[in-house]
């Protein structure tokens, strides 16, 4: 009985097969409820006591033996199909690229950042923890101005000259005292306010601020430059402009863009009046040149601001500003499209 079971172990070590139904068949034959492997434990009562441990042995090396061959043969035969659907039709059309998403605020700053540059404007960038020097003092807000109650601080406790800056003119200052007129450059970033988050504030926003300085500068440059911006931007040609006060420059002003009175959503914007608020500008204030290092009697220039975020927020229609910095895989996807 033993060299019965080893003439069946030799015959599962030779076996091969190239499809399920054969391997199946293998399987039952030797493992199966009816199978040979069954047959030989059932005789095991029958063997002799001297014998009983070879042929246990035996049977065992055919049980493992015919268990292994079967999972070999089902993995190789799963491997072939893996391959043959891969390699098998090279005519099929590949597998198409998972395209990314833009996030609303880059393509906003993008689009800023282009227009200004047709009219020669460069970009420039500094950092976000500011020093209060180039944040206020250089500014025309000198320590104890009460300007500077216009805007809510985030100061460093370990050193109060440290904050996080709470715009990008700061950017402006240090351009200034490193560059000598003419100066045209606009600064995007991030900035910093103690306010409440809400539907429409945030303690994180996004701006560009635009910077021209040489001879001769005057408010229809700067109204001009302005007029421009619009109506590439946003198609809107009509704004207006409402005195306004900002420490750094002056005089001050206000802009708006005439939104139209169109739709429903154009009424809620606009409350009603068709003008739409887009940013603030002016003539920079001789002051701050001089405090950059700039004569006032030789230079005059204009400044202008806006928020990121809030034009995201118009120009797709986003109801919630918290949504720009959730991160939302289901709110970034709908700017797949959009460079």
């Amino acid at each position: 009985m033993i060299e019965t079971i080893k003439e069946h172990l030799t015959q599962v070590e030779k076996f091969t097969a190239d499809n399920l139904n054969d391997i199946e068949d293998f399987r039952i034959k030797y493992l199966g409820k009816k199978g040979l492997l069954n047959d030989f434990f059932a005789e095991f009562k029958n063997v002799p006591g001297d014998q009983k441990k070879e042929f246990g042995q035996t049977i065992n090396q055919l049980k493992t033996a015919a268990l292994e061959k079967v999972n070999a043969l089902k993995a190789e035969l799963e491997n072939k199909q893996q391959e043959a659907n891969i390699y098998g039709d090279l005519t099929r059309p590949g597998t198409p690229l998972e395209l990314g998403s833009r996030h609303p605020i880059s393509i906003v700053k993008n689009q800023i950042v282009d227009i200004f540059s047709r009219i020669g404007f460069n970009v420039s960038e500094g950092p976000e923890m500011e020093d209060d020097w180039h944040n206020f003092t250089a500014l025309n807000l000198p320590e104890y101005h009460p300007a500077r109650d216009m805007q809510d601080t985030f100061f460093i406790q370990t050193d109060p000259d440290i904050l996080l800056r709470t715009h990008t003119s700061s950017v402006q200052v240090r351009y200034m005292e490193n560059n000598q007129p003419p100066i045209r450059t606009i600064s995007p970033g991030r900035v910093y306010r103690n306010e409440a988050i809400s539907a429409r504030s945030h303690c994180f926003f996004h701006q560009v601020e635009g910077l021209y300085i040489d001879k001769g500068v005057s408010f229809a440059d700067l109204k001009q430059t302005l007029q421009y911006f619009t109506t590439e931007m946003f198609g809107k040609s009509r704004i207006r402009l409402r005195p306004s006060y900002f420490p750094f420059t002056e005089p001050s002003a206000e802009v708006d863009v005439y939104w139209g009175l169109e739709t429903e959503t154009d009424y809620k914007m606009t409350k009603g009046t068709g003008w739409l608020e887009i940013m603030g500008c002016g003539m920079v204030d001789p002051n701050v040149l001089q405090n950059c290092g700039i004569d006032p009697n030789e230079y005059s220039g204009f400044a202008f601001g806006m928020g990121i975020d809030r034009i995201a927020l118009l120009l797709h229609q986003i109801s919630d500003i918290r949504m720009l910095s959730e991160n939302d895989v289901r709110f970034l996807k709908q700017f797949k499209s959009v460079l």
